[in-house]
């Protein structure tokens, strides 16, 4: 989140990267409108995606750290009031408030100029709606249900389509729209609640999300007709999350043109226009107002088949995880893109990583995917959502990080339960309720395993259930074993991930092939039986990491984790790392420490990392002789950690 000096010029987040086969097919589809004498207008011939994802109420987890993140999430859900969520809405819309606002970004003062508030009860639908498609709790749903009947009341007692918790109410986007100055980031926050209705109608099968949503949208068409080109272009330059990403949607779901309009007309040309010809230009800029642009485009391009959106999509994707990205998948300094030129100036910030950035970039590159799947795509998953999303919740309470920068010494810091509501707290209540939507996927005769995640996934176009059995990564194995009603054609292919020099694949406990070449697909096609079992077995080994502009910056890694130096928690009191205000990263613990120095070659300290006697914990010798402890970074809370590591010259 930018500062208050920069009036109203950026925030964050969502995608169809859900579970979507939801936005993809069956009653779904046709459910949004389903008024009498509504026809919809689809007259576009639409690109197809090569695979689909499975539905999530088709995959189940495995014990095992995602599942405990999982439930860590629902149990915050499940604690959160609705109505103190409701409370600025109703009062916009002259309706007595049911419980006190809450704190943080909802309501406190030192936040009102950024205007996100509301944009936590969008995202706690859109959780909501994963948890309940995931796990089919009906208190997910009654959550929604309930949140949904309260937006419609609003939009009845204020004869309007929008519905808002802005302290200025409507005044805001009326003032935004009329292109006046403003603070803070209207359609940014309004995208939070398009998204969470968008995915309670589509995931939980809301009636009533669907009504508020189509009434929403129809009037944000009719406040922006007014507007020319020009001057839409000029208001895109306030952060404004994905509406043309939502918009596109709407239109895949209704058929509905002027709705397709609207999903390019949201998308910001003068972003556009540069990436889809190959050209970075994306230093100086705020790195989380871009990414969900891209994904708008990637997803208008599924609406549109114009080619110049698929390639800025393509080409941001390339960029960012080539050239600005850390060894954990994250990227950015205090939020902004910076010249890649200048990383040994920026790596060591504690406002590095923004947690809603790796999110995003994430529901990018499963977006690409599915068009195009590729195993670079799958490894860059794989790495993000180890060090990256994994690795931002406190597996204690669920609580979510904001930052996860690499200053040597720092601590991964949380929001509050109450009083915070950063949009990291909202990306993070959707974060942990949506791991099953990315292990499979599928076409029409092969299934995809892309992740080493304990899980069973039933394909009922075939008949058939596949249960993968993994301790990874304590181990680099797995195991999958086939339910099948009747013997069936088809093709397995498995992820022969980017960091293992082998994949050795046994069906039945016979080898069937050996892959050594990393970063590819294993394929097996062969017709299966009723228990038919299939093992792969990969190598993890300690790697190095280094930015080319600054080779003597490095990070260890053994296989797709980070490894990073555990250091205690020295001058460190219990519970300072539960924070309230994000600003204040850098500032907290912000007491001097001096971390363990690494000297020599990167290569040969990397041959001196051993393995300890606990799984996945290793040591290294410092230059001062003493021991290091690292473990994988997913794993770090409550100590002082260090990811990167300036290698110092061997004294002689």
């Amino acid at each position: 989140m930018l500062g208050p000096c920069c009036t109203g010029h950026s925030r964050r987040t969502f995608l169809a990267g859900t579970a979507t086969s939801a936005l993809v097919a069956g009653p779904v589809v046709a459910s949004l409108r389903s008024a009498p004498g509504y026809a919809a207008e689809v007259d576009v011939t639409l690109p197809k995606a090569k695979l689909q994802a499975f539905d999530m109420a088709d995959v189940t987890l495995g014990e095992g750290p995602f599942l405990h993140a999982q439930r860590k999430t629902e149990a915050y859900l499940l604690s959160l009031q609705p109505d103190r969520m409701l409370h600025n809405f109703r009062v916009n819309a002259g309706l007595p408030p049911r419980a006190p606002v809450y704190g943080g970004w909802e309501s406190e003062p030192i936040w009102a100029e950024i205007n996100c508030h509301g944009h936590t009860l969008g995202h706690y639908l859109s959780a909501c709606a994963l948890a309940w498609r995931s796990t089919g709790d009906k208190r997910f749903k009654a959550k929604i249900e309930y949140i949904a009947a309260d937006l419609a009341a609003c939009q009845l007692a204020s004869q309007s389509g929008l519905i808002c918790a802005f302290p200025d109410g409507p005044r805001l986007i009326a003032a935004h729209l009329r292109g006046e100055k403003i603070t803070g980031v209207p359609w940014y926050t309004l995208h939070k609640v398009f998204a969470g209705l968008r995915d309670a109608a589509t995931l939980s099968d809301s009636t009533t999300s669907r009504d508020v949503l189509l009434r929403l949208a129809d009037w944000a068409v009719a406040a922006t007709r007014p507007l020319d080109d020009a001057q839409f272009e000029t208001m895109l330059e306030t952060e404004h999350g994905g509406m043309n990403e939502v918009f596109a949607d709407l239109y895949l779901l209704t058929g509905e043109a002027d709705y397709r309009h609207m999903a390019e007309r949201f998308s910001h040309k003068s972003v556009m226009a540069p990436l889809a010809k190959n050209r970075d230009h994306l230093d100086g800029l705020h790195a989380n107002t871009q990414i969900p642009k891209i994904v708008g485009f990637a997803r208008v391009w599924d609406v549109t088949g114009k080619p110049e959106y698929q390639a800025a999509s393509q080409f941001f994707w390339k960029t960012v995880t080539t050239t600005r990205s850390y060894v954990t998948g994250g990227h950015g300094d205090n939020e902004h893109f910076y010249p890649v030129a200048n990383f040994a100036d920026h790596v060591f910030s504690a406002k590095g990583s923004e947690t809603c950035g790796q999110h995003n970039m994430l529901k990018l590159t499963r977006a690409l995917f599915l068009h195009d799947p590729q195993p670079a795509y799958a490894d860059f998953y794989e790495r993000t959502l180890y060090n990256g999303i994994l690795a931002s919740q406190d597996p204690e309470t669920g609580m979510a990080t904001y930052f996860q920068g690499a200053r040597p010494g720092y601590m991964k810091l949380y929001h509050t339960p109450e009083n915070s509501f950063w949009c990291c707290t909202g990306t993070g209540m959707e974060n942990h309720v949506k791991y099953r939507d990315s292990i499979y996927f599928h076409d029409d005769r092969a299934i995809y395993v892309n992740l080493l995640i304990p899980s069973t996934v039933t394909w009922k176009a075939v008949g058939a259930t596949l249960t993968q059995a993994t301790a990874f990564p304590d181990a680099a194995t797995t195991a999958l074993r086939w339910t099948m009603k009747r013997p069936t054609e088809l093709t397995l292919k498995m992820r022969h991930p980017g960091w293992s020099r082998t994949a050795v694949v046994s069906v039945n406990g016979v080898e069937a092939l050996r892959s050594i070449d990393p970063g590819s697909y294993v394929e097996l096609a062969r017709t299966w039986r009723n228990g038919d079992t299939v093992e792969m077995s990969l190598v993890m080994e300690v790697g190095v990491e280094r930015s080319p502009v600054a080779p003597d910056i490095v990070a260890f890694t053994y296989g797709p984790l980070v490894l990073a130096g555990a250091l205690g928690r020295d001058g460190i009191a219990p519970s300072v790392d539960i924070v309230v205000n994000e600003r204040k990263y850098g500032d907290y613990n912000a007491a001097p420490f001096t971390p363990p120095k690494l000297a020599g070659d990167p290569e040969a300290i990397a041959r001196e990392i051993r393995p300890s006697e606990r799984s996945l914990e290793f040591v290294v010798m410092s230059a001062e002789q003493q021991p290091v402890r690292l473990v994988p970074y997913f794993r770090i809370a409550h100590e002082r950690y260090a990811t990167y590591w300036p290698i110092g010259r061997v004294s002689t």
